[in-house]
């Protein structure tokens, strides 16, 4: 069930000093699926992703294959778009053993975040618009920022990750994805998301 925002405390923002480089891509023009697959292929130890819409195979296989190679890796998706996302990716993450939470107590989970290695001078932070689709990547105009070497920023998105897990329901198989949220008004959302 979606909290309305009245409902939530508020809270200070953080400031985190700069530190480290950022690398920025501009999508369709530059490969936002290439830059984090480099970044999923240099993680040692964790990674924790947050995806409002999770369709990109090959993020699917980078993340298996990190799995398969030791590296920690938990998924939190928007229980909504997720479930009516055609062809998803849950099920790829899910037989390869990846845990994956459903977010369903906000009306949208908008989060689009992967975070790895965040306790290591290696930590990064990928963030932005882009969602983790083809469309993303081929003909959408996103934006994609991976901030690398700056651990303190790592463990804040570490920190909020871990909020958001809390609060959402582990996974064993798509059809275990919470029912549809509702409009503010009552109803039903009327299509799937179009990212």
């Amino acid at each position: 069930m979606a909290v309305p925002a009245a409902a939530l405390a508020p809270e200070p923002s953080h400031q985190v000093a700069a530190r480290g480089t950022i690398e920025v891509v501009f999508s369709p023009w530059a490969d936002g699926e290439a830059a984090l697959l480099k970044a999923i292929d240099d993680a040692r130890e964790l990674i924790l992703v947050q995806a409002y819409l999770f369709t990109s195979k090959p993020l699917a296989r980078g993340l298996a294959a990190a799995h398969r190679r030791g590296v920690r890796v938990e998924v939190i998706v928007d229980a909504d778009s997720n479930r009516q996302a055609a062809p998803g990716v849950v099920p790829e993450l899910l037989a390869a053993g990846i845990p994956v939470y459903a977010d369903n107590r906000h009306k949208i989970a908008h989060n689009k975040v992967m975070i790895f290695d965040p306790a290591s001078s290696r930590a990064a932070v990928a963030t932005g618009s882009y969602n983790f689709t083809r469309s993303a990547r081929v003909s959408n105009a996103e934006n994609l920022l991976i901030l690398r070497g700056n651990p303190p920023l790592a463990r804040a998105y570490q920190a909020n990750w871990r909020r958001h897990r809390a609060d959402a329901r582990r996974i064993a198989r798509l059809a275990d994805l919470p029912g549809q949220k509702r409009k503010e008004d009552g109803r039903k959302p009327d299509r799937a998301p179009a990212h």
